[in-house]
């Protein structure tokens, strides 16, 4: 997930700097961190439920094996962190029958992230004969790394900077097997984190080969977990990028949750002129906006200097 600077309630009331991978901006919070508790919720309950979670299931599996079969590639590699969005996806790979391996890779992680993770996974190996996995500690490389910078006086920007390193050197280490193996790195993003407010880190989370689940939305991600019987633990675990080093939340981070943020993405794809609008959910539509705004570098392809064939030929 990506990284926007801690929302925590120490922050109430205060203007907040907020950096953007490598945008940097400052945004008042004040009205929407304060009145997060009682800004319009869009609940799961609100959204139009899937016709059917078992043909989104099997539609998604068949795409995996079509792909993987047309790329050539041996089989999947996931990374598990413990997060509902892993979990889902590292059992739709299994669904399909190639050869998955399960990367949990830990960097000053909080325990119960990494139990939960290591529970999804010993699941996973009870119910499909195609998965393995790695338990893998990135600490060490992650301090190494840290210990071999300059100094700096940027302290609130480094913190930014090296949560988005984690994922990054999670990245490579995805890649690394991936490569051993032959095998395609499956991305873990949903919708609204991909395609709305950009909550993923450009070259971590966000560098994958394939994208199962980035067209659903949080609330049908969610579905499609209690369909497949994901674990207890993980289905009611509060979201989280795992990041920090604490058990900080993705809410926490953005400053509103999941439900607001899809019932804006689909507001504003639906209701283009915002009618009939109270205040409150004006608000949450300028927060999905803001993020939406700054992240588009991460969502767009990246810029090519197109040179005229005149000043080539």
């Amino acid at each position: 997930m990506g990284v926007i600077y801690d929302f925590s309630k120490k922050n109430k009331g205060q203007k907040i700097f907020v950096c953007l991978e490598k945008i940097s901006i400052s945004f008042n919070w004040i009205f929407f961190y304060s009145n997060v508790t009682s800004i319009y919720k869009c609940k799961r309950s609100l959204s139009k439920k899937m016709k059917s979670p078992e043909k989104v299931v099997n539609h998604i599996v068949e795409w995996l094996k079509s792909y993987r079969e047309e790329s050539k590639m041996n089989g999947f590699v996931v990374g598990v962190s413990g997060g509902i969005d892993s979990a889902v996806t590292s059992t739709l790979c299994s669904l399909t029958g190639a050869p998955v391996l399960c990367l949990e890779m830990e960097i000053h992680q909080e325990e119960n992230q990494v139990s939960r993770a290591n529970e999804h996974i010993k699941w996973l190996e009870q119910k499909f004969p195609n998965v393995v996995h790695h338990n893998l500690s990135l600490t060490g490389v992650f301090e190494g790394f840290v210990n071999g910078l300059p100094a700096t006086v940027l302290k609130e920007e480094q913190q930014l900077s090296l949560a988005n390193t984690r994922a990054r050197l999670r990245m490579t280490t995805l890649y690394y097997f991936a490569a051993l193996q032959r095998y395609l790195v499956a991305g873990t993003g949903n919708k609204v984190e991909d395609f709305g407010v950009g909550f993923y880190t450009k070259y971590g989370d966000g560098g994958v080969d394939l994208s199962p689940i980035a067209d659903l939305l949080k609330s049908q991600v969610y579905e499609v977990a209690e369909f497949l019987g994901i674990i207890d633990t993980i289905q009611k675990a509060a979201p989280t990028d795992g990041l920090w080093g604490d058990n900080r939340t993705d809410e926490e981070q953005m400053g509103a949750n999941y439900d607001d943020l899809e019932w804006a993405m689909q507001e504003i794809e639906q209701n283009p002129s915002l009618k009939d609008l109270n205040a409150k959910q004006l608000d949450i539509i300028n927060v999905y906006k803001g993020f939406n705004r700054q992240n588009q570098h991460k969502m767009n392809p990246i810029p090519v200097c197109e040179i005229p064939t005149s000043l080539l030929v």
